[in-house]
């Protein structure tokens, strides 16, 4: 099959190493310009370019899906499909309307629940108990298109969204070269999503990260494995920011909400709005990360001190 690609991250080259692997025709990559990223602000290239790089595939940049040259070039490859993978950009009618079969989505989750940015981040934070990949028929809403396929997993009690990201690339892949075989046998079948159901994951902000000690304890472990890796969760202790990223609910009362309740060899034990929670892995600015042990042993922690928000 001749397909257009587009897409920017590991998750979407995942996606795209699979369609080579499985013999496809892929005519056109679409990928974000390079930008500045990191610390540095150094040009960063998308895995999903240096894949085309090394399969010498013929790569476009656009900062914009809506100049009338791009659509002529995107009619020119003779596209059966466009494969669309976490790409960025929005598809314009007219580039929707191009390929033969038009143009397939992979999502990172079970639409119509968490449409959007985030769907891997809210279906941790929210304490789903699966996920899974939709293939949609896309449409010109907001992952509102029709669903092709969806294959569900479960989510782990120790789930992060980098461990849950690494098992729905594998698992998108999978999905979008099983839809291209059916679809060539027309045995694809368009379901409407339900929009009473709809739910949308918008992206975290940086601030975002900061804890909100009132909550209950399952509710702040299930945000701390949301942001990890990105943005982090994190609570000041004694003016200094402590990013925390392994913990665990444990049932227990006493103390006011982020306070130092207990400390030893398991963990620190802080009181939350509804039970405790122990930090495991914890990070100082400029540090690394230190399991719990190895962060008492360096650092001055006492029983009745507090953690706080900013604007304490």
């Amino acid at each position: 099959m001749r397909i257009i690609f587009a897409g920017t991250p590991m998750f979407a080259a995942a996606a795209l190493r699979a369609l080579v692997d499985a013999g496809h025709e892929i005519v056109l990559v679409l990928t974000q310009p390079d930008r500045p990223a990191g610390r540095g602000m150094k040009t960063a290239i998308s895995p999903v370019k240096l894949l085309a790089q090394q399969y010498k595939l013929t790569l476009l940049q656009p900062q914009s899906l809506k100049q009338s040259d791009l659509h002529a070039q995107l009619t020119i490859a003779r596209a059966d499909v466009m494969v669309v993978a976490a790409y960025g950009l929005i598809l314009p009618l007219a580039v929707l309307n191009i390929p033969r079969f038009g143009c397939f989505n992979i999502h990172a989750s079970l639409l119509p629940r968490w449409r959007g940015a985030a769907p891997i981040q809210w279906a941790i934070l929210m304490g789903d108990q699966e996920t899974g990949i939709t293939i949609m028929q896309m449409d010109q809403g907001l992952d509102t298109g029709a669903i092709l396929m969806q294959q569900i997993i479960s989510i782990a009690h120790d789930e992060t969204a980098q461990t849950l990201h690494d098992k729905l690339a594998i698992l998108g892949a999978q999905c979008i070269v099983e839809s291209l075989t059916l679809i060539t046998h027309g045995n694809l079948v368009a379901v409407p999503q339900d929009e009473q159901t709809a739910q949308y994951a918008s992206k975290f902000k940086k601030i975002d990260g900061e804890i909100d000690w009132r909550l209950s304890a399952k509710e702040i472990n299930c945000a701390i494995r949301a942001f990890n890796p990105r943005p982090g969760k994190y609570s000041l202790m004694h003016g200094i920011p402590l990013k925390i990223w392994q913990a665990r609910a444990v049932a227990g009362s006493g103390g006011d909400p982020g306070e130092i309740i207990a400390i030893g060899r398991e963990g620190i034990a802080i009181a939350c709005g509804n039970g405790r929670l122990v930090l495991e892995i914890v990070q100082r600015p400029g540090g690394k990360k230190l399991n719990i042990t190895e962060f008492i042993a360096g650092h001055s922690m006492q029983l009745g001190d507090c953690f706080k928000k900013k604007n304490d």
